[in-house]
């Protein structure tokens, strides 16, 4: 039976998806003081949540306020107030939407402006470059620390399930800490958490454990992947297939397939080894394989602007579409398809000669569109790229010295 995007979902636990569309994460870096979403983040989510996209995956939440993506970005810890939690969840759930929490740990891809802790599998530093001092060296974690953040997993998870999120999707991809554990270029560790494929997982699959463990049946429980990492010698698709096979050992509800990380941001098109993706959905030649063979259900995202193409990710046995910045730039666009099934969403095309900046301009420019909507502006499809770059670092400056502020009071 062929399904269209708009047929429903039924999920391994249970639960039902009202249609095939995702909204991928994409960091919004919008919190309110103190970590927290407020105003902006619950307009940005009842906006989308209007525009007929079945299921809403937040922007990565943080475990721990200590190591931050970003110093916009929002955290759910044991003592963080749950009410602004609860009016987000509230906010993404009208119209049968189905609203996941990310969960997230940044790892070494902490910026060292923010200052805070930097830790990782490994002592190794990010290769940006001329950009690499962007970026401070990490700290190998103590067993205690890898513990630790188990924990701070399931406490974030468990927090969210409180304030009425339907769906938690552990972040294990783009470079993030669960991902570098999977990277042999960032795990050179020689105890049970490093070394062959089973021990560089199994940290993912002991914070998975955990979560399933602690939360109701009911709520599903997902995984975001790399289907590569898109560098030589880094975690491949055969790395891929063996995790996800072992995820469904755990009945994981759910596994999204992405690529790339800081280093090769495949998540924009782009790649550090040489490697063309396509256009549209990057990573589908990956997913369609591991979907054959997958026991849950796969998701892939990756640069879809076009029902076709949306429609062709279904056809090759891939069971969900993720859209990003797509629905950065056209927030509705799935209930645009259904009564104008050529509508395109338009994105930016940055053409610097440097790429780390291109690719900054471009997280820049869709910052502004999210920033847009959660004033309750309309998007605008012609923002210059180095304005938007300019002005964000600005106010990433003015949040970072907050951040630090803050940080510095404990």
């Amino acid at each position: 039976m062929t399904h269209t995007v708009f047929t429903p979902l039924t999920l391994p636990n249970g639960a039902t998806l009202p249609n095939r569309l995702a909204k991928a994460a994409m960091e919004e870096n919008m919190a309110a003081t103190g970590h927290l979403p407020g105003d902006d983040i619950f307009q940005l989510y009842k906006t989308w949540s209007a525009g007929g996209t079945g299921l809403l995956i937040t922007g990565n939440v943080m475990v721990d306020h200590r190591a931050m993506t970003g110093p916009g970005g929002i955290a759910l810890e044991a003592d963080t107030p749950l009410e602004p939690f609860k009016r987000w969840a509230q906010a993404g759930a009208q119209n049968g939407t189905k609203i996941w929490m990310q969960i997230n740990h940044p790892g070494r891809q902490v910026y060292a402006a923010m200052g805070g802790q930097v830790l990782s599998p490994s002592d190794i530093s990010l290769d940006m470059g001329k950009h690499s001092k962007l970026f401070a060296k990490p700290s190998p974690m103590t067993e205690a620390e890898i513990q630790d953040l188990i924990q701070r997993f399931v406490t974030t998870a468990a927090r969210a399930v409180e304030a009425g999120f339907n769906g938690i999707q552990i972040h294990a991809a783009h470079g993030y800490l669960l991902s570098q554990f999977l990277s042999p270029l960032t795990n050179k560790r020689s105890d049970q958490w490093g070394g062959c494929l089973e021990n560089r997982a199994r940290l993912l699959y002991e914070v998975v454990k955990a979560v399933k463990q602690a939360l109701p049946k009911d709520i599903a429980i997902t995984v975001k992947l790399n289907s590569a990492d898109f560098q030589r010698g880094g975690f491949d698709s055969q790395d891929a297939l063996a995790v996800v096979k072992a995820l469904g050992d755990l009945q994981v509800d759910l596994v999204e397939l992405s690529g790339g990380s800081y280093e090769s941001p495949a998540m924009q098109g782009n790649t550090a080894d040489g490697r063309t993706l396509d256009r549209e959905a990057y990573f589908l030649e990956f997913a369609k394989d591991i979907a054959k063979q997958a026991p849950m259900p796969i998701m892939t995202t990756g640069g879809i602007v076009r029902l076709p193409v949306a429609q062709n990710v279904l056809d090759e046995g891939v069971d969900m579409v993720g859209i990003g910045r797509a629905l950065a730039f056209s927030p509705d666009l799935p209930a645009v398809w259904k009564t104008s099934p050529d509508a395109i969403a338009t994105l930016p095309d940055v053409k610097w000669k440097d790429k780390t900046m291109a690719a900054i301009a471009t997280m820049a420019i869709t910052k502004r569109q999210l920033q847009r909507m959660g004033k309750g502006k309309a998007p605008k499809s012609n923002l210059s790229p180095l304005i938007s770059l300019i002005s964000d670092q600005v106010r990433l400056k003015k949040l970072t010295k907050i951040y630090r502020q803050r940080y510095a009071k404990g």
